[in-house]
């Protein structure tokens, strides 16, 4: 029998089942039909199914048919059968389906109707008519399960672009093992994805029957594997296949939902790879920190540094806020009625704020309009497409309405379809996309005059602070950074003039382009036409296109005059907390003053305090003053003063210089150095301050805040708003909250790497690790109060709010003494033995669980290295397998073991012997090997400490001195050389050729405390 005919029995058959199931029953066994249904397409046995479902037949057994067609029914999605042969009742639907799906929207969360209890008493021969409503029913909860499954905003399963870690060929294995794979799910579960199966070989036609209620279809054929993702790889440099690696977890979702791929967009802004990006993308997601990130996932970001991932950070963020700003912008525009298909397509397309905005502009509330819309208004849109489409027919005459403004004449018509015309080139991304492309092969400069208002009434001191820019001309591809932050400042503070020159080959160009490519009409024009159409394309070009280009080139110069400024300061930051410390010693700290003397503090090598004092040094009172100062020196035995850069700071240094030459503190051999006190007055009157030193006046403060700058930078530096430090450039110029994120990031990723003392370090320095936040600090300073010292990492977890993800975070940068806890829990245990000898009953017992509880925890080695907890495993199988024991850490014996083992199998070979990464094996062996209180802020230089000052007049032209670097810029280094201002060495004469090989260098740069050799070329003092 032929598949037509065939179809047509089952319809008949179908039709006697709901009026006699009896007689269908006896009749189908003898038709034959259990082979026929098990060969034949995939929509005879879904009508059965529904059957089943509704419970119409009983006793006939469809399971067989259905589990045995499932392998061609998946074949049947790609070629799916006409509609014409389709079985009647398929094409069937009633008008409230029809308005129930299209009433219905994705986005929105739809409560789900729960479900109907089954009935278990007979049927009746009146079930076709519940039939229709269970099966509507059902077919909208397939709907709905589908739609809610597939509402990704970003990188759908079938275009792949999520899955940017597994090559093509093993993508290609899975999709063919998982349609192959039948697995084994409840009937109901198989019913539905029969259903939704089925009106998917309905959407494959060519011509879709519109009686059909379509279902969004968005998985691909992978979603037969159920949710059973492929192993994902990445790549790298000696394997640009990829190695396996831990999965990220599942699928990637934004909270809104743009036409373009979000890792994609990333990728291009950043330059960074896209697998890359899209790891980023999910340890963002997780809240994974900066610190944690760039020292224990490097193998997920191909070893990018925290710089690199700080810039894939905020691109993020600018993207994410581009696609909040846009749908709220089209749930507005929704709202008010202005929304329609090409402006939504327009807003979804948009990447930055500026194309938002200039697609958005005519339609914000309060905006009069674009003379575009009051054309539409007009109703010469019709005209305008006909222009484009069919200008044959096109009569401009029968639109002149002699009493309507804007339609009196044949002029003010041919305006209003020019300017419908101008939006739309201007409005359309092929176009734009054009004339930026353009724009960037062709010489594109920017100008800055002197103001014609400033020039006649100004302040002539601030006029010639811009003399550089007052006919100032530059390609926007060479200009650089500092340049444009000095351009802005100056046209914000009305002294200069500023525009974007673009050639007028640019225009005749695109012009061309646009009235024979793009715009090219599709029928003759005439004329007339002809000289409106040219002439929409250059009102387009000149009143929307380039103002559009002009602000597009000025702010993207702008974000990225901003961004290298910020990161600039992050990198003086970095190296400024970064300065080794001076340990051992007692510090004088001199906070330098005329009228109210020079305030003095000395600190122990622990920091304390030990005496505070004011002298009188520049009142004719010298001499006195300087008996008082020896008897302190001699008295706390410091060596040491640390002087502050501000007010007599220069007559301060020279008191205290010409007492050295003379040896007046003899014994005591005492140096000094000048700190950059920068920002400790602010810190002085601070609540913290004041919380921590709350008996001392606050000029008093600052003095100790001088010498504890010194002894430890970090500790102190920390308490300070890092805006208040002074080593940027144009602070105040660029985005407050990049600034303040990126600064914060760095003091965050400072103190993560150099690591804390959880026993000994302050709450304000806690807070700074990565994972910890004010709170947490203070509960794990309160813990320590209450229950004693740490023994151990994994006591973290027993403080208030550190939970899994922060104790993650943040446990491979807190350090343990392993002296100091030896010797706690020897004192604990000897404490327990002597009141267990002297308690008999109870009259204790509480005390002694709870001693016992806390000297029951063991300290670990492994807790004073950088090695993270979740490594620890690995960590132990190394040791065995070198014959190290956790004792030796730190030691030469453990250096030893380790080169004989990585000599003989490498390091790579190591690494795939533990089964774990080279970058994870690599930070185990740096924990192991890196001596006991290892700092990597001892690569760094120390404070330069004098005998002797250098006076102005004593310099001259050819002299090599020794400075310290004070603030980098993208022009130059500013240095110390002890004459009480600072010398520049331009950026053109720092080069790698210069740069000291000791130390390993990310970029061609200097930093604040970095120690240099200059030749002086020329005297100027400004």
């Amino acid at each position: 029998m032929c598949v037509p005919c065939m179809s047509l029995v089952v319809v008949v058959i179908f039709q006697l089942v709901l009026e006699a199931p009896k007689l269908c029953l006896q009749f189908l066994p003898q038709a034959g039909l259990t082979d026929f249904l098990q060969e034949e397409s995939s929509e005879i046995c879904i009508s059965f199914s529904e059957l089943k479902f509704l419970g119409v037949l009983q006793g006939f057994n469809l399971k067989r048919i259905t589990m045995s067609s499932q392998p061609r029914r998946v074949k049947s999605v790609a070629k799916a059968p006409k509609s014409e042969e389709l079985p009647s009742f398929l094409n069937s639907t009633s008008e409230s389906e029809e308005e129930e799906e299209e009433a219905w929207e994705p986005k929105s969360k739809i409560a789900r109707k729960p479900r109907l209890p089954k009935k278990t008493e007979a049927k009746t021969k009146k079930a076709a008519a519940p039939r229709s409503t269970v099966a509507r029913k059902m077919v909208k909860k397939v709907a709905i399960k589908e739609e809610m499954d597939v509402s990704l905003p970003i990188a759908p399963v079938e275009d792949n672009k999520m899955q940017l870690l597994k090559p093509k060929e093993e993508n290609a294995d899975t999709k063919s093992k998982s349609l192959n794979r039948v697995p084994e799910v409840p009937k109901k579960i198989e019913i539905n994805s029969f259903q939704g199966q089925n009106q998917n070989s309905l959407m494959s036609n060519e011509k879709p029957s519109t009686s059909v209620p379509v279902v969004k279809q968005e998985k691909c054929e992978e979603e037969f594997a159920f949710d059973e993702p492929p192993s994902k790889k990445i790549k790298l440099n000696a394997s640009p296949e990829g190695k396996p690696v831990k999965k990220l977890g599942g699928k990637i979702k934004e909270e809104f939902e743009m036409n373009w791929d979000i890792v994609q967009a990333l990728s291009e802004i950043t330059n960074v790879e896209p697998w890359v990006c899209a790891n980023l993308l999910r340890l963002f997601q997780e809240e994974n920190t900066i610190p944690f990130i760039a020292r224990y996932r490097k193998e997920l970001i191909n070893n990018l540094e925290a710089d690199a991932l700080r810039e894939v950070q905020h691109a993020l963020e600018e993207l994410r806020t581009v696609a909040r700003k846009t749908h709220t912008m089209i749930q507005k525009l929704k709202k008010e009625g202005k929304l329609s298909t090409s402006l939504l397509n327009g807003l979804l397309n948009c990447r930055t704020l500026e194309e938002l905005d200039h697609v958005s502009a005519p339609y914000k509330t309060g905006s009069k309009g674009t003379k575009a819309q009051r054309a539409k208004q007009l109703g010469l849109e019709p005209a305008a497409l006909s222009l484009l489409q069919n200008p044959v027919e096109l009569n401009l005459f029968s639109y002149i309405r002699p009493n309507t403004k804007g339609l009196e004449n044949i002029q003010e018509v041919e305006a209003g379809v020019q300017h419908i015309l101008a939006d739309i080139f201007a409005k359309d991304k092929d176009t734009l996309d054009f004339i930026r492309k353009l724009c960037q092969q062709r010489y594109i400069s920017i100008q800055s005059t002197l103001a014609k208002v400033s020039s006649k009434s100004g302040n002539e001191k601030d006029i010639d602070k811009f003399q550089l820019y007052h006919e100032f001309s530059c390609n926007i591809k060479n200009i650089q950074h500092h340049q444009i932050l000095a351009i802005n400042r100056g046209e914000n503070l009305k002294i200069l003039t500023v525009k974007v020159n673009i050639p007028d080959g640019v225009k005749n160009e695109f012009c061309w382009w646009c009235v024979n490519e793009r715009w090219k009409p599709k029928q003759f024009l005439k004329p007339e036409f002809m000289r409106l159409f040219r002439s929409s394309v250059e009102d387009a070009y000149k009143r929307l296109i380039y103002p559009l280009l002009c602000r597009e080139f000025r702010s993207k110069l702008t974000s990225d005059a901003e961004k290298e400024s910020v990161m600039m300061f992050g990198r003086n930051l970095r190296q400024l907390l970064l300065t080794s410390p001076v340990r051992g010693r007692a510090l004088m700290g001199v906070d330098p003053g005329y009228k109210h003397g020079c305030k003095l503090a000395i600190i122990s090598p622990t920091s304390q305090i030990l005496h505070t004092d004011v002298v009188y040094l520049h009142s004719g009172q010298g001499f006195r003053e300087a008996e008082k100062i020896k008897r302190l020196l001699l008295q706390y035995n410091c060596s040491t003063v640390v002087i502050g850069n501000g007010t007599a700071c220069r007559e301060t240094e020279a008191y205290f210089a010409d007492l050295i030459m003379k040896k007046y503190f003899a014994p005591l051999d005492v140096v000094y150095c000048i700190a950059n006190e920068a920002g400790a007055s602010i810190y002085s009157v601070s609540p913290e301050a004041s919380k921590e030193m709350p008996d001392l006046d606050p000029n008093l403060r600052s003095a100790v805040s001088i010498a504890r700058r010194v002894q430890d930078p970090l500790a102190e530096l920390v308490k300070i708003e890092p805006k208040h430090l002074g080593v940027g450039m144009y602070q105040h110029d660029v985005s407050q909250t990049l600034l303040k994120a990126t600064l914060d990031s760095v003091v965050e990723e400072c103190v993560s790497f150099v690591g804390v003392d959880i026993n000994i370090c302050s709450e304000i320095l806690l807070r700074h690790i990565a994972g910890l936040n004010v709170n947490r600090a203070k509960n794990i300073i309160e813990w320590r109060e209450k229950n004693g010292p740490f023994i151990n990492r994994e006591q973290l977890k027993e403080v208030k709010g550190l939970g899994p993800k922060t104790f993650q975070q943040c446990a491979g940068f807190i350090r343990f003494n392993q002296e100091y806890i030896k010797t706690f829990c020897s004192n604990k245990k000897n404490e327990l033995g002597s009141r267990a000898l002297l308690t008999k009953a109870g009259t204790l017992a509480k005390k002694k669980s709870k001693l016992t509880s806390c000297a029951s925890q063991q300290p670990n080695p492994l807790d004073q290295t950088c090695i993270h907890p979740e490594s620890y495993n690995i960590a132990m199988r190394f040791l065995s397998l070198i014959g190290g024991n956790a004792n030796d850490i730190g030691k030469s014996d453990m250096q030893q073991k380790v080169n004989v083992v990585i000599q003989k199998e490498g390091l790579e070979g190591t690494a795939k012997r533990l089964n774990t990464t080279v970058h994870t094996l690599q930070l185990i062996i740096d924990g192991l090997t890196q001596p006991e209180g290892y700092d990597i802020r001892t690569d760094f230089d120390k404070p330069d400490f004098k005998r002797s000052i250098v006076c102005f007049e004593d310099l001259s032209a050819g002299a090599i001195l020794t400075g310290k670097v004070e603030n980098a810029t993208p022009f130059g280094v500013f240095v110390d050389i002890g004459v009480g201002k600072a010398g520049l060495i331009p950026v053109r004469n720092i080069t790698e050729a210069k740069l000291s090989k000791v130390k390993k260098r990310r970029s061609l740069g200097l930093g604040p405390g970095e120690r240099v050799e200059v030749k002086q070329t020329s005297v100027t003092s400004l």
